[in-house]
């Protein structure tokens, strides 16, 4: 048997092995950053550092909330470094997801019921997460929200962009956390001022201005607002609905063989916008994480069709005059790189 790729060095761990993502093109001026788990990256860099520094040892137990792919991440970290971890997710997190989390030694806690619905999601995991640091003698949060080290982990992401790119003229990042938007849009910025930040988000969602609601695609958006979040970096903002989203992620697949998320799905669908608007451009997007934990659901058409997801997207989004009017399924927001304060001021005398 021929031996080939002898110059490679194997891969030490998993997460070694797909902490970066691979630079893909899927159009005629528009490439992706296809992930593995994208938050694997913040979760290793983040435990590496407290561990660097003292604040994490085997005696120490990992407590973070999340009901998605950054606890898959700290799962994996964690069990490979032997460091016990609890978890507090919400009652949508998918069984799969749990089981995963369970299998690589996690302690899951779901908040249920009564705590939802005086606290809202995000503070009754927090209010969760809290009590639990009270009953564990040493503990490490991580805190993806508020943790500087989030977007600084991004570097990385920004060095391999340029790496395979050179150099592009517009990023569109899917926003949840805010670290990878951040982190990469901040190493960028920094190289191209004229670079365009181009954020994703969902209705429902109150990162940038929008009312609170319910939210049918997870993963993007949330119900909070993170400190890590920069929104002086973006220049514009667009809110997807769930069915937009997970029609795109069917076409993503279907047109470029990628089998991925639906908060891929969505920033593809608005990168692909973007550079038809745009032609001259290079327009980069990311796309988080594959699409395995979506196989029984936004990669099953039976699914779709029962939950009324099999529908067509519109051609573009409509432009609005403040977030605050936030609806339908695809709307658009010209950011300006402003603050979140300096937007949400502009709502006297919109009319909503």
């Amino acid at each position: 048997m021929s031996r080939t790729h002898t110059s490679r060095r194997a891969f030490t761990s998993v997460v070694d092995g797909h902490v970066l993502p691979k630079v893909i093109q899927v159009g005629p001026n528009v490439y992706g950053a296809a992930f593995h788990l994208m938050k694997l990256l913040p979760a290793q860099f983040i435990l590496t550092s407290a561990i660097e520094t003292g604040e994490l040892t085997e005696d120490t137990t990992v407590v973070e909330t999340t009901s998605g792919t950054f606890g898959l991440g700290l799962a994996m970290v964690c069990r490979l470094k032997g460091i016990p971890l609890v978890l507090v997710g919400d009652p949508a997190i998918e069984p799969p997801l749990r089981r995963r989390l369970e299998a690589l030694g996690a302690r899951v806690s779901i908040v249920w019921g009564p705590e939802l619905r005086s606290r809202g999601v995000q503070q009754a995991r927090l209010d969760r997460v809290a009590r639990i640091q009270a009953r564990l003698g040493s503990y490490y949060t991580p805190g993806q929200y508020d943790n500087p080290l989030n977007p600084v982990s991004y570097g990385a992401v920004a060095e391999l962009l340029l790496e395979s790119m050179g150099t592009f003229d517009a990023l569109v990042c899917p926003v949840g956390s805010g670290g990878s938007s951040s982190g990469i849009g901040s190493f960028l910025r920094a190289l191209n001022p004229e670079l365009k930040l181009i954020g994703v988000d969902t209705p429902g969602s109150v990162l940038f201005g929008a009312p609170a609601g319910p939210r049918r695609l997870r993963g993007l958006g949330n119900g909070l607002v993170p400190p890590v979040l920069e929104h002086p970096l973006f220049d514009e903002i667009h809110w997807l609905d769930a069915g937009t989203a997970f029609t795109a992620t069917r076409r993503l697949h279907a047109e470029h063989a990628l089998y991925m998320g639906p908060t891929s799905g969505a920033a593809h669908h608005v990168a692909q916008w973007y550079a038809r608007r745009h032609p001259e451009l290079r327009v980069m997007t990311l796309f988080p994480d594959e699409g395995h934990r979506y196989t029984n659901t936004v990669h099953n058409d039976l699914w779709l069709r029962r939950n009324g997801f099999l529908t067509a997207p519109p051609d573009g989004p409509g432009t609005l005059d403040h977030p605050s009017q936030v609806t339908g399924s695809w709307s658009r927001f010209p950011w300006h790189r402003r603050t979140r304060d300096e937007v949400v001021a502009l709502s006297e005398g919109v009319t909503v």
